[in-house]
């Protein structure tokens, strides 16, 4: 439905819908003097969850399914405890699929076998979705689009399995299975099961990593293999094909990102489109980059139009180096990736913290740290992702307390995408009270209009000082924390916040003051 433009609030004509009375004060019937809080840091906070290989969950196959969800769970509360503000959860990691899938097996990497389901059943898509959004996270469905098999497949291919059903569209290429992104079949294959997950489940972003045409393998003596795509290339060049073979393996992927692009935003366009690519498009792009990795021509991954192009809504480069590295420097790359992105979309770098573990052979958290400090100072970028979330749940030279006392001391709002949306929703209708045993201040929350409310900001002032909390948009009471020193909240700012990270305008409240005891 579409959102109803309104006027910013004026503070002079605030009214209070509702004020109850506090220790026999009366209620609060005028606001004198309220200002608005200053905008809160809009950042991006991330962390992948990697299921191939049981990287980060479940920690292992064949776990029962309280156990996984268990884990699950303590990974969302460590997301949350970190003040991150979402997760990117491996979904499809091998032509599987960890969800309940009509085209593809349950993956091994999930029961211990390929084709099995989780007994006691459940979806663990849908399970991540429903405990991601109760928290205030938000869930992106994390896709590889090519891979068929990894080499730490352990089962047999199951009956349902596309090396089964139609193996002419799957090559062998080294220790991997990969389906032929010369394929057309291939193609619509994995734009469907996308689509498919799109319109049956509430995420809140689509996301492809860095894998379109596989890594180059060698052979025993140590030739790079050319990947086997001859059948799909003869058939090309026959129709007509004017492009090189290079250019033609490029114009499949840009094919199958365009039109994925395309698809979502056609079903649900709410719904964030991001890939993650390796962090230098070619060597020379900046002229500082060296390096021998050609990700343009040996992936055939030309990231650099699709940025230009605007073909997703954010991108992440992994940009898994250190920042005093010169021929791969942390800031240079970033600044060259925010210089290409001609449409405005998010720039959201990938940050490697599975390095920090606080030895010499490895990182200290500075590293991570100053890396944060270099985003936040590159206009244009505006959050981090990390790799991976088995290193945010330990504690490799206190990484995560650094940060929570650092650089993510407070909550914050992802960046809004305009470009899909930039109808602010509808101020609440907030309603102050008392809880009769603390006399703490309580507020109701009840939004306005068609549209659901995502997350709600309620910031809090004590004197001229304002702290700010980000809660789910289900959440409909709230009760305002005794701050430190024992002060109670003076004013309230309460904004509604959508899919789309459109706020609305604040509503902004005198508090009642609670009498001595």
């Amino acid at each position: 439905m579409p959102k109803t433009r309104f006027s910013v609030l004026v503070l002079s004509l605030f009214v209070l819908a509702s004020f109850d009375t506090v220790c026999g004060q009366p209620p609060v019937n005028s606001v004198q003097n309220l200002t608005p809080p200053p905008p809160v840091r809009r950042e991006f906070r991330a962390a992948w969850i990697a299921t191939v290989e049981n990287i980060d969950w479940p920690s292992e196959p064949g776990l029962s399914t309280r156990q996984q969800q268990q884990e699950l769970l303590e990974m969302f509360d460590r997301a949350v405890q970190l003040r991150l503000n979402a997760v990117i959860l491996q979904v499809r990691p091998a032509a599987d699929a960890l969800y309940a899938s009509p085209y593809e097996p349950w993956s091994e990497y999930l029961t211990g076998k390929m084709g099995r389901a989780p007994n006691p059943y459940y979806d663990p898509l849908e399970f991540a979705v429903n405990e991601a959004h109760r928290r205030g996270l938000e869930l992106h469905a994390w896709f590889n689009p090519y891979r068929a098999r990894h080499p730490s497949a352990r089962s047999v291919p199951s009956r349902d399995h596309i090396s089964v059903t139609h193996p002419e569209l799957v090559k062998r290429y080294g220790s991997n299975l990969w389906m032929d992104p010369g394929e057309p079949a291939v193609r619509e294959h994995t734009i469907r099961v996308v689509l498919d997950v799109v319109k049956r489940y509430d995420i809140d972003g689509v996301h492809i990593d860095d894998y379109f045409y596989p890594y180059k393998e060698k052979d025993r003596r140590g030739n790079t293999i050319d990947f086997p795509d001859a059948t799909s290339w003869r058939r090309y060049k026959k129709s007509g094909g004017p492009l090189s073979k290079d250019d033609w393996r490029r114009a499949n992927v840009d094919s199958l990102i365009h039109q994925v692009y395309v698809g979502i935003k056609a079903s649900k366009p709410w719904v964030k489109f991001g890939i993650s690519p390796f962090g230098v498009w070619r060597p020379g792009y900046p002229p500082a980059t060296e390096g021998r990795f050609d990700s343009y021509a040996e992936l055939y991954g030309d990231s650099r139009k699709w940025v230009l192009n605007g073909w997703a809504d954010y991108f992440t480069p992994q940009l898994y180096w250190p920042i005093d590295r010169p021929d791969l420097s942390y800031p240079v790359l970033l600044q060259w990736w925010v210089e290409q992105n001609a449409k405005g979309r998010h720039i959201w770098p990938g940050n490697y913290v599975d390095k920090v573990t606080g030895t010499p052979s490895g990182w200290l958290a500075e590293e991570i740290l100053n890396q944060i400090a270099l985003t936040r100072a590159q206009s244009g970028a505006t959050g981090n992702v990390y790799f991976s979330m088995r290193t945010l749940m330990g504690n490799g030279d206190n990484l995560p307390q650094k940060l929570m006392s650092g650089p993510y001391a407070s909550k914050t709002l992802v960046p809004a995408s305009p470009w899909l949306d930039s109808v602010p929703p509808l101020s609440p209708i907030v309603r102050v009270g008392s809880d009769a045993v603390t006399l703490a201040n309580t507020i109701s929350l009840q939004p306005q209009g068609t549209e659901p409310t995502w997350l709600w900001l309620v910031r809090t002032r004590v004197g001229n000082d304002w702290t700010a909390d980000v809660v789910p948009g289900l959440q409909r009471f709230y009760m305002l924390p005794r701050l430190a020193g024992g002060a109670y909240a003076d004013a309230v700012s309460v904004s509604a916040v959508d899919r789309s990270g459109n706020e609305s305008a604040p509503v902004i409240m005198a508090l009642p003051q609670a009498a001595p005891r």
